[in-house]
């Protein structure tokens, strides 16, 4: 691919990013609307937790409809339909009625699940393998401002009295022009063709997943991802603040920022360690250090918790979970170039799956009795449950086979 044309996808890509961070927005906004959301919609605050839910029915079982859509279609239709659904689901809300919030918000999950493989599809056009994982770390540390955006902003705004018609409204309209942008900006799949001189090779519908989902290293990439995953979306960002007030008797303020600060350590990991990663040319190394720093940063927290606050500890433990993108270079290194797409659609898949089995179980050996047996060795059980966890991915991941520029010459088992 000549040099100008990488670039049309490197300003794509950051068109892309645009996308990615609207996405997180609207994922998160929901949480610090709920009282104005029931009355909108006129229901319960359970019902409306349980509509809010709904967003990853769409988003998990659309990631495989993204891989696919994005290596048959290209990244101009791929993302522009992504984005047009998105703006689409964020205008039902202006619906007052219950099916409209459901049907919305089900949409807004099918519309961002191509956020962020469209992002990486671009990505992995434009950049090449010695900066592929830094660009998929930027790429998911714009995603986390856009998440601590989504509350950190927008909350204060429903605080001041902003009308959250007026929010949704908005961000319709944005979203919408964004996927019009993004239609005009990426390069169409027979102008890459002619460009470049390299045939697009065509394969079937499901063919693309027949050949991600037969490599073992992408299911590999997949668990370790999840595994490394679910400690920061399940405990820091769903059971934080209730394990800190109520097992370490932080105030509920407090709390609440400890937990935030994950989020934060994302936002500097994810590109950092993904630089590193590139820098040095090997991924193995990089990831498993990220998962040992996680390790190292739980162990401190239970057992010398007064070396520093808590709040350290817990961005520590961001920063090194930023390791958790590094699976998603991998695994389109370890497949071949015209499943790019479907092989990001995969791991989003594996990865939402793991944290979906591991969710229901934490829960129900630890956040169910946290009422009945909450203190430090309650804390100190939950804790140790999930670096368990890590230390299972941080296993798995020696039998990955190294993917960095620097072995990039080495022939690869697909």
């Amino acid at each position: 691919m000549n040099a100008s044309l990488k670039r049309f996808y490197i300003i794509a890509w950051v068109f892309g990013l645009v996308f990615y961070f609207l996405d997180y927005v609207i994922r998160s906004a929901p949480a610090v609307m709920i009282p104005e959301l029931v009355s909108n919609f006129n229901t319960t605050e359970l019902k409306l937790v349980s509509m809010i839910g709904t967003y990853y029915y769409t988003y998990s079982t659309c990631s495989l409809i993204a891989g696919i859509a994005l290596d048959k279609f290209g990244g101009k239709k791929s993302l522009f339909g992504g984005a047009l659904i998105l703006g689409v689901g964020c205008l039902l809300f202006l619906i007052s009625t219950y099916t409209g919030g459901i049907a919305g918000r089900l949409l807004q999950g099918a519309g961002c699940a191509f956020a962020f493989p469209g992002c990486v599809y671009l990505a992995s056009k434009g950049f090449s393998s010695k900066s592929l994982a830094t660009a998929v770390g930027v790429t998911q540390c714009i995603g986390m401002l856009g998440g601590t955006a989504g509350q950190f902003v927008v909350g204060p705004w429903v605080e001041e009295g902003i009308n959250i018609d007026t929010f949704w409204l908005w961000s319709g309209i944005i979203t919408l022009i964004t996927a019009f942008c993004l239609f005009f900006v990426i390069p169409g799949e027979k102008q890459a063709e002619v460009q470049s001189g390299d045939p697009v090779k065509k394969v079937g519908y499901l063919e693309p997943y027949k050949i991600v989902f037969k490599n073992p290293q992408s299911w590999l990439c997949g668990i370790i991802s999840g595994l490394l995953f679910a400690p920061t979306t399940i405990f820091a960002m769903t059971w934080g603040v209730a394990f800190f007030q109520k097992d370490k008797e932080f105030l509920f303020h407090d709390a609440a920022i400890t937990s935030a600060m994950v989020a934060f350590g994302w936002v500097f990991g994810c590109p950092l360690l993904g630089f590193i990663t590139d820098k040095i040319g090997r991924r193995k190394p990089v990831l498993m250090a990220g998962a040992i720093l996680m390790i190292l940063s739980f162990l401190q927290l239970i057992y010398l918790p007064e070396l520093y606050p808590a709040k350290i500890s817990m961005f520590i433990f961001g920063l090194g979970s930023g390791a958790a993108m590094i699976p998603y270079s991998i695994i389109k290194e370890a497949n071949p170039d015209y499943v790019k797409g479907s092989a990001t659609g995969a791991i989003n898949f594996i990865t939402f799956g793991v944290t979906t089995l591991v969710s229901p179980v934490f829960s129900r050996w630890f956040g169910k009795s946290l009422d009945i047996s909450s203190g430090d060795m309650h804390f100190q059980h939950s804790i140790l449950f999930w670096i368990t966890g890590i230390v299972l991915a941080v296993l798995i991941s020696t039998m990955l086979k190294e993917t960095g520029s620097k072995v990039q010459s080495q022939p690869l088992n697909t």
